[in-house]
């Protein structure tokens, strides 16, 4: 599964934080910890926000169908390619098939119509301290691989430590998590390098359960297996899917296991409804559209403003054959922007990077080639409560004086806003300014080219991208900043070629984002932590080291209540603003899909999983039958 703080980022502006396990209405609220007996206080379920919705043996969820029937094919688009189906080193070695992640289970399932509440999956049960310093989790007796043999404690050790020790954003993920130990037949407890770390416990759940028996067995021509390198053999997991069979960079399609242990339990019911899952790769966008309009596959978010505004006015379309359906994101904030590898000498100084953003003329590109559709971000933790405005006040402004020696002036004394372009007026003030800060920072233009003036080296930039459809993206930003006299070189190679740069740092600017659910926790340690900067792999690819950064997160991550969460996170936000790390780019606030018509789905999806395809989905033998399939 990805690195993210939730299996969907799911989370929501609540009022007030209860940190601790979840109580189902009506629990007695002996917990979160221990019993007066000194006894564990067992729960189903984990919720950040103290009660949870669904009560300890429930049947379903309120959000699927539980009479949706089972059968047919949902074919999908992923751009890119894969050589690799170990999960374990997808950080640092080769390219996942990310279809791969269907086949495992975790120790928690999320609840998609709750905020930051999670059930039991592989686990029947949890427990911790009030203090967070351990949690306990149960097995389920019935959780079996799909070859029979019991998930035990051994493969949930085995799995944290294969992580930790072969992943880098796991590694950081999990950092804090010191010992984990089998305690009982079913029981394995993990402890807590510190106490008071309140998220701790329940993402110690989202962690991917992984066979230790297949892992350390041979294969089919008896070669020991190694989980610390990549594999293109069909590995064994426990959820509901299983790979049947895979062309190597080009397409994977999964089977679902009709026999699956989990099936008729509460978190299962009504879900999975697929007999077979296809995900067919592509290398371009564009072929990948075309496919889809020639039914090649059946389903495709759709990330282009242009494509949204005019690929779609095809006949299938137009006889409603494909359906084109918004749905909202409730579920979370996202900074998505120009990212500078700080690494770098030339882009140290954060004058330097400040005047690339005078260059960045969004408002007309949102005019010439997005049709309007965006609006620009001014947060890290753009669409949700998180997100700093105004000046800092309050209990921001308390946590933020910790750290004023090391932090910006203007993080006190200015509300963090975009230059706003345009018009040619403005477009010419911001570029002055941006001319003004490079001045600043040591450069001077010599015969139109942006000079150090100490070294007398040149100015020079490259925009990486692994998307040939972004060019368009890199091309209008390529006249704004020449007009500064930096040389610019616009360059967009294979997706492997782009991960391999990433993963050791070789590249100026690229394109990335950074999903935020409305719950930050561990996970802000990966995207800006000191330590993640050096790990090859990490989120931190924009290489922030900076202690200011390092002591916020820290006052994020042991926020005892909703109110510091939010003032933390906001602290979080206007320092990192301020240090102008990126030049932020856009957002759009639902996600645009297009469908063949041939599926059904529950008459009210999650509030949080509004586009939860194909989980909660199912195939509609009448709808294929009337508009039929080409393949």
């Amino acid at each position: 599964m990805a690195i993210t703080r939730r299996h969907l980022l799911q989370g929501s502006a609540v009022a007030a934080l209860a940190p601790g396990l979840g109580l189902a209405p009506g629990t007695p609220a002996i917990a979160p910890g221990y019993a007066q007996s000194g006894e564990p206080a067992w729960r189903h379920a984990l919720s950040l926000f103290g009660e949870v919705k669904y009560p300890a043996g429930f049947k379903r969820f309120d959000y699927v169908n539980p009479d949706a029937p089972k059968g047919g094919l949902a074919r999908q688009i992923l751009v890119g390619t894969f050589d690799n189906f170990n999960v374990a080193v997808a950080g640092v070695k080769g390219s996942l098939a990310a279809a791969v992640g269907l086949i495992y289970e975790s120790l928690m399932t999320p609840a998609l119509d709750e905020v930051s509440t999670e059930y039991g999956a592989l686990a029947e049960s949890v427990s911790h301290p009030d203090d967070f310093s351990f949690v306990i989790y149960r097995l389920r007796a019935q959780a079996k691989w799909h070859d029979g043999k019991p998930v035990t404690p051994e493969d949930v050790i085995f799995s944290l430590d294969s992580f930790k020790k072969h992943h880098p954003q796991y590694s950081a993920y999990y950092r804090h998590v010191v010992k984990a130990e089998k305690i009982g037949e079913r029981d394995i407890k993990f402890t807590f390098d510190t106490p008071g770390n309140r998220e701790l416990p329940q993402i110690v759940g989202q962690l991917t359960i992984l066979p230790k028996h297949w892992w350390e067995g041979t294969d089919s021509e008896g070669r020991k297996r190694d989980v610390s390198v990549t594999t293109l053999e069909k590995p064994l997991g426990s959820a509901p899917y299983r790979i049947k069979d895979f062309v190597a960079g080009r397409t994977v399609t999964l089977e679902r296991v009709k026999d699956y242990w989990a099936r008729d339990l509460g978190f299962a019911i009504g879900r999975n409804n697929f007999d077979e899952l296809r995900y067919e790769y592509f290398r371009d966008g564009s072929v990948a559209l075309e496919a889809f309009k020639g039914d090649q596959v059946d389903w495709r978010t759709e990330n282009s403003a242009k494509n949204w505004s005019t690929a779609y006015d095809f006949p299938a379309v137009t006889d409603k054959r494909v359906l084109l359906e918004e749905f909202p994101n409730r579920s979370s904030g996202i900074m998505q922007g120009f990212a500078l590898n700080i690494r770098r000498e030339k882009f140290s100084d954060p004058r330097v990077r400040r005047a690339l953003n005078f260059a960045f003329d969004f408002e007309e590109m949102n005019k010439q080639i997005f049709f309007d559709q965006y609006k620009r971000i001014s947060s890290y933790f753009d669409g949700t409560e998180l997100a700093s405005s105004g000046l800092p006040q309050g209990k921001e402004l308390e946590i933020l004086e910790t750290v004023r020696a090391d932090v910006p002036a203007e993080v006190f004394t200015k509300a963090y806003s975009n230059p706003v372009g345009g018009n040619p007026e403005a477009v010419r003030e911001n570029l002055r300014e941006g001319l003004r800060l490079l001045k600043e920072a040591g450069y001077e233009v010599r015969e139109r080219k942006l000079i150090d003036s100490k070294t007398g080296t040149p100015f020079a930039l490259e925009l990486l991208s692994a998307d040939p459809s972004f060019e368009r993206v890199m091309l209008f930003f390529k006249p704004s900043l020449e007009r500064l006299g930096i040389t610019v070189g616009v360059r967009t190679i294979d997706p492997t070629q782009y991960e391999n740069r990433l993963r050791s740092w070789d590249f100026d600017i690229v394109t990335s984002s950074w999903g935020q659910s409305l719950s930050p926790g561990n996970e802000q340690r990966e995207y800006w932590g000191s330590q993640a900067a050096d790990m090859a792999g990490s989120r931190n690819i924009i290489g922030i080291k900076n202690k200011a950064v390092d002591k916020l997160i820290e006052r994020v991550i042991f926020a005892k209540d909703r109110d510091e969460l939010v003032a933390a996170t906001k602290a979080l936000d206007r320092v990192l603003l301020w240090n102008h790390y990126v030049v932020p780019q856009w957002n759009y606030p639902k996600v645009r899909t297009a469908r063949w018509d041939r599926f059904g789905r529950p008459a009210e999806l999650p509030k949080y999983g509004q586009s939860a395809f194909p989980s909660l989905w199912w195939y509609d033998a009448e709808k294929a039958a009337r508009i039929g399939r080409r393949s």
